[in-house]
């Protein structure tokens, strides 16, 4: 039997992993269609598309293509319009808090790696309570190249001071994914964040799966050791 690896940190994606943001981006998308005279996207649609960010949004919404006219301009709109409605409805998804506080318990970091503009992710860690808890945030500010590039994982293993192999990654995406392996970390893939029907998690190849966050637990519990 395969010992367990020793885990000294937990490293997650921001939107779709960590909190869902969705409910709030279906919000400005449709104000944005509405200030343009358009009519609304239905939820599930904008849901699917926010872990591509605005600039699929706005393609999604306008049936645009960046450089076509006009598209910058929606782009700055939206996310003019996102920046005032941060934190309506966005929050931890269920399971996040209580394994937030397993984690918090047994003396194991947590931090984000987030392709988020730091702009947005630090207010709503902030409304959300738990920006003093946690231990590393990577944004794109932070670095030169972003995710599925390693470095902004390395960062935040840096700022945590912990060891890259035995650091887990969870997140939402296929770029998060391939992050996190580039950076030779464990990974998580969660099915219950904003997953493209096109490309499934199933094909991303990461070690572990989950259905709802509070899998997440019994993943660290089966194949991980805490040692801190």
């Amino acid at each position: 039997m395969t010992s367990p690896i020793t885990l000294q940190a937990v490293l997650f994606d921001l939107d779709g992993t960590l909190i869902d943001t969705a409910p709030d981006f279906a919000v400005v998308v449709n104000q944005l269609l509405a200030n343009h005279g358009k009519a609304e996207l239905p939820y599930a649609a904008i849901r699917e598309t926010v872990s591509h960010g605005a600039r699929a949004l706005v393609s999604l919404a306008f049936d645009l293509q960046e450089g076509d006219d006009s598209f910058e301009a929606l782009r700055l709109e939206l996310l003019d319009l996102y920046g005032q409605h941060l934190s309506v409805e966005t929050a931890l998804f269920p399971g996040i808090h209580e394994l937030l506080l397993w984690l918090e318990n047994h003396n194991i970091p947590w931090g984000i790696v987030t392709n988020k503009p730091r702009l947005y992710a630090e207010p709503i860690l902030t409304d959300l309570l738990i920006s003093e808890r946690c231990s590393a945030m990577v944004c794109p500010d932070d670095v030169t190249n972003t995710k599925p590039d390693p470095e902004p994982m390395l960062l935040a293993c840096k700022q945590i001071g912990c060891d890259v192999q035995q650091t887990l990654y969870v997140g939402d995406h296929r770029r998060d994914i391939d992050a996190g392996k580039n950076a030779r970390m464990k990974t998580i893939a969660v099915n219950y964040g904003y997953i493209d029907p096109q490309d499934p998690a199933e094909h991303w190849q990461a070690d572990f799966y989950v259905n709802h966050a509070d899998e997440i637990q019994p993943v660290l519990i089966r194949h991980f050791s805490a040692n801190r």
